[in-house]
């Protein structure tokens, strides 16, 4: 059940070298202002998907159906004139269905692998929780290092590659919840929620004679995203006082007595990566506190898991994820230009 897109070859592109934060910074904008055209009204989550896949991260969506996930997904792939695929999971589902399998070719006498629907630039894994937990953990390389083994052989996914995957919180019937192992994969978990008066009539006009996202253009190549990745974990700079307080941070994640499971070394690595890429977003190329604050919800809040004790007091994970932001001070020393 995947759907392969590849957006046409129009449209302006930028073919400026990522050499300094303010080519990133005006190339991350004209993006943004590219997927905004069509994803109203959700600009800060539109940010954080492309945070997420500069960081070469992957986002998991819990939220309701119809409020713009799959266009985000599309938006994304057209913008970098990347290929986009979506695949529907259902509970029959098997692992080869996501990662390929190998065929038998009766020309040749041998069994040759056939890519599958992971082989691509943007993967939007719908309803990932309908999957069985095998099918799930057909995931878990490729989504961790970006390859995917079958007998035997190891093949590479294309870069930049991106997973976005859905869930919905309202319907448990038929469903197999993401283990911590799993959810710990993900950089980021958000919600795209409703839209507000103004934009959702706003979508309502665009939609009313044709779809949008099918004269959406693209305005940057896949190798371009690349150089945006490699110019933000290698030319923004983080001090050491920022360094320890984003390790500080996670700690208190595991000390604070209402939560059983805080965040693991992945998740140190992955606030480091999106307070980098936030940086850069920013026209900075030095990491501020501010830039680790904003990264932290969405990094942390999916890999916190409450003690029982706790949520019988009607304690939350956003409530606990409040009181270690409050409790960690953020360095005061100069952190950079």
């Amino acid at each position: 059940m995947a759907a392969r897109t590849r957006p046409s070859a129009n449209g302006t592109r930028s073919k400026a070298s990522i050499n300094d934060v303010g080519t990133f910074k005006a190339t991350f904008d004209s993006v943004m202002a590219n997927i905004t055209a069509v994803v109203r009204g959700k600009d800060d989550i539109v940010r954080l998907a492309l945070v997420a896949i500069l960081c070469e991260g992957h986002v998991l969506f819990e939220d309701l159906p119809g409020t713009g996930k799959s266009m985000l997904a599309r938006a994304i792939g057209a913008s970098i004139n990347a290929q986009t695929t979506r695949v529907q999971c259902t509970p029959d589902m098997l692992p080869g269905d996501i990662t390929g399998s190998s065929i038998y070719d009766q020309r040749h006498g041998e069994f040759e692998f056939r890519p599958g629907p992971v082989f691509t630039n943007v993967l939007l894994a719908d309803e990932i929780n309908r999957a069985t937990p095998k099918t799930q953990s057909a995931l878990l390389e490729a989504m961790a290092e970006r390859r995917v083994s079958a007998d035997g052989v190891t093949y590479e996914l294309p870069r930049p590659f991106l997973v976005l995957a859905t869930q919905n919180p309202i319907e448990q019937a038929g469903t197999f919840p993401l283990p911590e192992a799993q959810l710990d994969r993900f950089l980021f978990k958000l919600s795209m929620g409703y839209l507000s008066f103004e934009a959702e009539f706003d979508v309502m006009i665009d939609n009313a004679v044709s779809v949008p996202i099918d004269r959406l253009s693209s305005v940057i190549e896949p190798v371009t995203v690349v150089e945006m990745i490699e110019f933000a974990a290698a030319r923004t700079e983080v001090s050491q006082e920022v360094g320890g307080y984003i390790v500080h941070l996670v700690q208190a994640t595991r000390q604070d007595p209402a939560i059983a499971v805080g965040g693991s070394p992945r998740a140190t690595i992955a606030l480091l990566k999106a307070a980098r890429v936030l940086a850069a977003t920013d026209g900075r190329s030095h990491v501020y506190p501010d830039d680790v604050r904003e990264a932290a919800r969405p990094v942390l809040a999916h890999r916190m898991v409450l003690e029982p004790e706790g949520v019988l007091r009607g304690e939350t994970v956003d409530t606990a994820l409040d009181r270690v932001l409050a409790t960690v001070k953020p360095p005061l020393a100069p952190v950079g230009g």
